[in-house]
């Protein structure tokens, strides 16, 4: 059945808006890549070649103007198939390489990026509704990881074991083989090279989905790389919907690993296909994180932490700080300075260098984040600021805007308080204590991030190690680095990614035993020593 967003309730139909720059660029920026034209768009990279799909058709709504963006063909069972089966091909030439030679290689492919930053930027922001300046962020990420990656390419060493038999123990890391993604719609690009990038690095062909959504970023970023040198099919881009292209590849005989960025009620599903094979998956899930502000903190940090903890991405991250516990005696005047801050955000096109927060992604997030903000008030949340569609948006922008949104007067049983609302909403509560704010902040079946935001250190270390969460920031919010391991606790997911940690996501221990002995120590049951 084709896939479609509609416009917000209200708003002009497509046909009557004027469309957004970006929009009226969309051809250009997918013939600059070679991906056909909004006509005819080749949506998916297989075997060093860009298709279309064979399957139904998907329609693609504009997140800024609510107007149609394209229409594109599910890639469906028999393309995910033919890309497995390179993937396999390619793999085995990738590990025929030196593992020097494979990290010159992965250098040469993120070079080919160059010159092409900015129409990579571009893409994402028309597809994805994210403002111009965040996408160019996230393109020079893209680069981070593989440069990183390649460093370690030659730097997976094995170990010896000392046995207590006259047998020489060692073990090696020997890669999947193929592994399949599945990427979100909330940052395409940055969690394609996030995941991909290791994956190469250990060894593996990738055969990665990205959202329905959001389909073209990660299908050019796999075009450069591989000009740069590294097999054809090594990796490989298909694109659809998840019962479909989704299903095909999850249930994939030959494919020897999982990895999900997305909801937990997705990653479940996604945890459940590979465990009836045996097949291990790695889950990154949402967030509902705790931003802690203590009365000693200072203020002025802690107040622009909280707004770029939530506000930034329009609130569309798994690790958005959207949980703002504050001490009693400092949480009126910290409310009115968050408040204030946030009705001063510039919010507007995508394409617009000025604009700090553009729409949600699509229309039924939209949707869900607005039911949620009612469901709270009618609970007796209230609106401080926010709500509705911002003031004064420009011609043209009648897509999924919603104004910076703070509730107070928020409890704990409120869904809005524990569940994750993936859109620029943020709930305060106040706490009188450091058992009480984490008795709040640990009030939650996730455990993706948080934050302290405190002057004294030996408080600030004693939450942190106490807060149940993969990510804990200091006076800080959103550092994350590509050196540095990532991912959550409970229904957040398990697993991890960046850093070595995700490096080994990527690769199983291989333990061999050679005899060193005159005489072969062979025994009935296990060797017991000499």
């Amino acid at each position: 059945m084709p896939a479609s967003c509609s416009p917000p309730p209200g708003r002009r139909p497509p046909h009557e808006r004027t469309r957004s720059a970006g929009t009226r660029h969309l051809d250009q920026l997918l013939a600059h890549f070679g991906l056909g034209s909004r006509a005819q768009p080749l949506a998916n990279w297989i075997d060093g070649e860009a298709v279309a799909g064979a399957g139904d058709p998907i329609a693609l709504t504009n997140p800024a103007t609510g107007g149609e963006l394209v229409r594109y063909a599910d890639a469906g069972e028999a393309l995910v198939a033919r890309a497995v089966t390179a993937g396999h091909r390619a793999q085995a030439e990738w590990m025929a390489l030196t593992a020097s030679e494979r990290g010159r290689r992965m250098n040469a492919a993120v070079r080919m990026l160059e010159g092409h930053e900015e129409a990579l930027a571009r893409l994402e922001s028309v597809v994805a509704g994210k403002p111009i300046r965040d996408c160019r962020g996230e393109v020079g990420k893209v680069r981070e990881m593989f440069e990183y990656y390649a460093g370690w390419c030659d730097k997976q060493h094995g170990e010896v074991i000392p046995v207590p038999t006259s047998h020489l123990n060692y073990v090696r890391r020997v890669p999947y083989g193929v592994v399949g993604q599945i990427t979100p719609w909330n940052a395409p690009m940055f969690t394609c090279a996030w995941q991909l990038a290791p994956a190469v690095a250990a060894g593996n062909a990738a055969v990665l989905k990205p959202s329905e959504l959001t389909p073209f970023s990660s299908v050019a970023v796999a075009k450069l790389l591989e000009s740069g040198g590294l097999p054809p099919g090594l990796i490989s881009i298909v694109n659809g919907l998840g019962p479909s292209t989704g299903a095909a590849l999850t249930g994939h005989d030959a494919i020897g690993k999982l990895v999900f960025v997305g909801s937990p009620e997705s990653g479940r599903v996604i945890a459940e296909t590979g465990a009836r094979r045996l097949v291990p998956s790695v889950l990154e899930l949402g967030g509902k994180s705790a931003n802690i502000i203590f009365s000693d903190a200072r203020l002025d940090d802690a107040v622009a932490g909280a707004q770029a903890a939530i506000f930034a991405a329009a609130g569309q991250s798994c690790v958005a700080g959207s949980r703002l516990l504050i001490q009693r005696d400092i949480f009126d005047e910290v409310i009115e300075r968050v408040g204030s801050a946030a009705e001063r955000i510039a919010v507007g096109l995508p394409e617009d260098e000025t604009t700090r927060m553009g729409p949600l992604q699509n229309a039924r997030q939209y949707e869900r984040v607005m039911a949620m903000i009612e469901t709270a008030r009618q609970a007796g949340a209230r609106l401080v600021t926010g709500g509705d569609r911002p003031q004064g948006l420009p011609e043209g922008a009648d897509g999924y805007y919603l104004a910076p949104t703070l509730l107070a007067e928020v409890t704990p049983e409120m869904a809005i308080a524990h569940e994750e609302v993936f859109g620029p909403v943020l709930v305060a509560m106040p706490f009188d204590d450091e058992a009480d704010a984490l008795r709040l902040a640990n009030a939650t079946r996730f455990g993706l991030a948080g934050a302290v935001w405190t002057q004294n250190p030996a408080r600030a270390h004693r939450v942190a190690h106490q807060l149940r969460a993969g990510t804990v920031w200091i006076n800080s919010y959103k550092s994350i680095s590509v050196m540095s391991p990532f991912g959550g606790f409970r229904d957040s997911g398990f697993g991890r990614s960046s850093g070595p940690d995700g490096l080994l996501e990527y690769s199983l221990a291989q333990s061999v035993w050679v005899e060193t002995g005159e005489t072969a120590s062979v025994a009935m049951g296990y060797g017991s020593g000499r």
